[in-house]
């Protein structure tokens, strides 16, 4: 049996704690299921009729996801394929709740998992944490991150080995 669960992401190293958090909570549960992964982000796409015709999903991610965050969770998911069936990355370009709703209804999206962590977002992304706060009939978690103090790379694949 699979679950889908929404992470908000700003497409950082910082923000794949909180699948690291999610998967070792998961794990202790041990119940048998397996869950689709779905990161996604706030994107706004702007009013200008050439951005909107010809920019696509590959475009944008180009944009706002590093490479190290593809590696990153990679490796996340190739230590606990027993708890990944897929890890889906998607933004979110609407800017309505009822929008944000169909959205997550149309991806069947049962769980939701943020940070209230203030973070920058740049490069046209927005946060979507106040869509999944005024969602009704939604099951979402604040996940406390606490970075340590000594880092072996600031923003670097390493980042993603250090135990929280």
């Amino acid at each position: 049996m699979t679950k889908t669960i929404l992470i908000a992401t700003d497409y950082s190293l910082e923000s794949l704690n909180i699948l690291k958090k999610v998967l070792k909570e998961k794990e202790a549960i041990n119940n048998g299921m397996k869950y689709n992964i779905l990161f996604v982000s706030g994107y706004e796409m702007g009013d200008s009729i050439r951005d909107l015709l010809f920019t696509t999903k590959n475009s944008i991610f180009n944009k706002i996801r590093p490479q190290e965050f593809c590696d990153a969770y990679g490796i996340i998911k190739n230590k606990y394929p027993h708890l990944i069936n897929a890890i889906i990355c998607d933004v979110f370009t609407g800017s309505f709740q009822r929008t944000f709703n169909n959205y997550l209804r149309a991806e069947k999206v049962e769980e939701a998992y943020y940070s209230s962590a203030k973070r920058k977002f740049t490069q046209g992304k927005f946060n979507i944490v106040p869509f999944i706060k005024k969602c009704k009939n939604l099951e979402s978690y604040d996940i406390i991150i606490e970075v340590p103090e000594v880092l072996p790379e600031k923003g670097r694949l390493a980042e993603v080995f250090v135990e929280i």
